[in-house]
């Protein structure tokens, strides 16, 4: 059945692909004088990774541009595979997801594209861009030839790469090469039949002549794993490698064709409880200089991070989870919010030293505006709003997962009762580290404390028999990179109460982000009339008043503990100011009325101060000192 299918495909998508081919135009590998050949000329590309996930639809055009005028030849970028079918079969490219816009974009900008389909991308993003419900398939070996695994991309390869097929250069577009899978020799299952699955459907689809490649870590274990025949091999390094030494690792697996580092990284990623990443700009200007001499292409990544706006955040997990932090600045040559670096004008200086790049001045920073303090006022806490944040209880004796729910990301409130009497302090243990990220405990609604993955396994509770305890679960992001991506979230093993297994759970999946996209809290009338805030999780809200102005602004919540903000229905991430290093939160100007209230929402997980306020700021602060406990 399977072969048939793809058989189907295979005629259908050739007669389709042939029927655009335009003659005159041509992106190839001339492996005799070791160069790229564009409609049969030597190039050479510098190019910058932007991930439009990251950034408001508002703004593509503005980064672009900038960009552009930077003196890129081409921009690389991910396509992450959860952002555009996050449930299963249900497509989404509208949009702040409209990829043909943001290629049509860049055409129109004069810039070329590199595209990282996946469909592992890695990027820091949720699960590295593979959708959540792949894990409901029991036992699946992800990245690999496992038999769910190969059908599930093959169906997702089927809705996507038809939608690529114009924008390719041959065909009048400006996608000039397409990359397979992302780094796989970093990833332990080194499973060349996956690679070859890979290799085929997107010759199918995309046609014999495209370019195709892998780029792999500087590594003789990582670029053997992750090269294959028939995919050009490049290479991935940053300002702390020997170039030489690189490129003639890559000569390893490539002995003619062209030089090739497809992510040269202008910075770093934050994890929560790191200092703020930063990568020394004459380091990056004088490595780009010599790369260029050499006449190698080269990617730049990132260019412009931008946000890990709502549940996008992804993780890594070395000795324990590490959850990255909602910004995704990167320290890169355009920050957070779109504006130039000296880093950029660096980048350009040395571009221009090797090509004609175009005249006129770099387009300015978006304008910002400091809104000011708004104080919010409470809402409830998250068990009493149980009725408008959830469809209902789903029973279990035993606690299921987020995924056995169909809840992939965001929080569930688990509820059961206390078997006996704890009148002395009593440990709530999870004795298999099977708290899937977060779980902040409350009995009859008072706040307990907390568990945590790795780091807190076990806390005192005390109570009376039968009385109800709420454990509100978050994930805080799938891991995006090893041998961790199979990341189960929620209570994935059983809780232990002093000497009692806690048993019969009710679990209520919360839609917290449908509530307030229909206008909840505002639209109500507050129940909740006591002053002053709550511990544990409680959800408050406000309104900051229209000045006239939609400009970029940065929201800081001193003194606040953890949580996840919403304005006017869209979710900017979480914060943590008491881990860091992050401090702020963008907010796009966009985002904003000039004319109507705009409406804040945060739920509070642990404790929210006594003033309630919240700051609307001209600048960010990602660089504050890191509370690593």
């Amino acid at each position: 059945m399977y072969a048939s299918v793809l058989f189907f495909i295979t005629v259908s998508c050739v007669c389709s692909t042939a029927h655009g081919l335009s003659s005159d135009r041509s992106f190839t590998i001339d492996y005799k004088n070791n160069c790229f050949l564009k409609d049969g000329k030597p190039f050479q590309y510098v190019s910058g990774s932007i991930h439009y996930s990251r950034i408001p639809r508002f703004y593509w055009k503005d980064r672009l541009l900038k960009m552009y005028i930077a003196g890129l030849d081409a921009i690389q970028i991910y396509v992450p595979w959860n952002f555009h079918e996050t449930v299963e079969g249900i497509h989404n490219f509208t949009g702040d997801r409209d990829l043909e816009h943001f290629l049509d974009l860049a055409n129109q900008t004069g810039l070329l594209v590199i595209l990282r389909p996946g469909p592992y991308i890695c990027a820091e993003w949720e699960m590295g861009g593979l959708p959540a419900w792949l894990l409901q398939r029991n036992n699946i070996r992800l990245r690999s030839a496992d038999t769910d695994y190969l059908q599930a991309v093959t169906n997702w390869f089927a809705v996507l790469l038809p939608k690529m097929t114009p924008w390719l250069y041959v065909n009048g577009g400006n996608i000039i090469s397409v990359q397979v899978e992302n780094e796989y020799g970093s990833y332990y299952a080194c499973d060349y039949n996956y690679l070859r699955h890979l290799r085929t459907l997107l010759r199918v689809y995309l046609g014999k002549d495209t370019v195709l490649f892998t780029t792999d870590g500087n590594t003789d274990k990582e670029m053997r794993c992750g090269t294959l025949e028939g995919l050009y091999a490049t290479v991935d390094f940053g300002t702390g490698d020997n170039i030489t030494e690189a490129f003639n690792r890559q000569r390893q697996f490539e002995p003619q064709g062209p030089l090739v580092n497809s992510e040269y990284y202008t910075g770093w990623l934050d994890h929560w409880g790191d200092e703020h990443a930063a990568v020394d700009t004459q380091k990056v200007s004088r490595g780009l200089a010599e790369m260029l001499s050499m006449g190698a292409n080269v990617n730049m990544y990132m260019f412009e991070g931008g946000t890990n706006f709502g549940y996008w955040n992804g993780a890594d997990h070395d000795t324990r989870f590490r959850p990255v932090v909602t910004s995704y600045d990167y320290d890169a040559p355009l920050s957070e919010a779109g504006d130039p670096t000296d880093k950029l004008l660096a980048i350009r200086d040395v571009i221009k030293t090797f090509k004609a790049i175009p005249l006129g001045p770099m387009p300015p920073a978006t304008r910002k505006f400091a809104y000011g303090i708004v104080t919010l006022r409470k809402v409830g806490n998250i068990s009493s709003l149980l009725e408008t944040l959830s469809v209902g209880p789903v029973p279990s004796k035993y606690p299921l997962t987020f995924e056995d729910l169909k809840q992939f990301y965001g929080y569930v409130l688990y509820q059961t009762t206390l078997p006996r009497d704890l009148t002395e302090p009593t440990p709530l243990i999870s004795p298999l580290n099977g708290v899937r990220d977060r779980a902040y405990v409350s009995v009859n609604g008072v706040f307990q404390g907390l568990l945590a993955r790795d780091t807190v396994l076990a806390m005192n509770v005390t109570g009376r028999q039968g009385d109800i305890m709420d454990i509100l679960v978050e994930n805080m992001g799938r891991v995006n990179f090893g041998s961790h991506i199979n990341d189960y979230k929620g209570l994935i093993s059983n809780l232990i109460l002093g000497q009692d297994v806690l048993t019969d759970w009710k679990m209520y999946p919360l839609d917290i982000d449908g509530a307030i996209v229909a206008g909840w809290p505002h639209s109500v009338r507050l129940h909740d009339q006591t002053n002053g805030p709550s511990n544990g999780p409680t959800f408050y809200m406000g309104t900051l008043q229209p000045s006239g102005v939609a400009w970029d602004t940065f929201l800081k919540l001193n003194e606040w503990t953890k949580g996840q903000v919403w304005i006017n229905g869209v979710n900017l991430g979480r914060y943590w100011p008491a881990r860091g290093p992050q401090q702020t939160l963008y907010v796009p100007g966009p985002l904003l009325s000039t004319t109507l209230p705009n409406n804040i929402t945060v739920l509070e997980l642990e404790g929210a101060p006594v003033h309630l306020r919240v700051l609307f700021m001209d600048r960010p602060l990602l660089k504050a000192a890191a509370d690593k406990s």
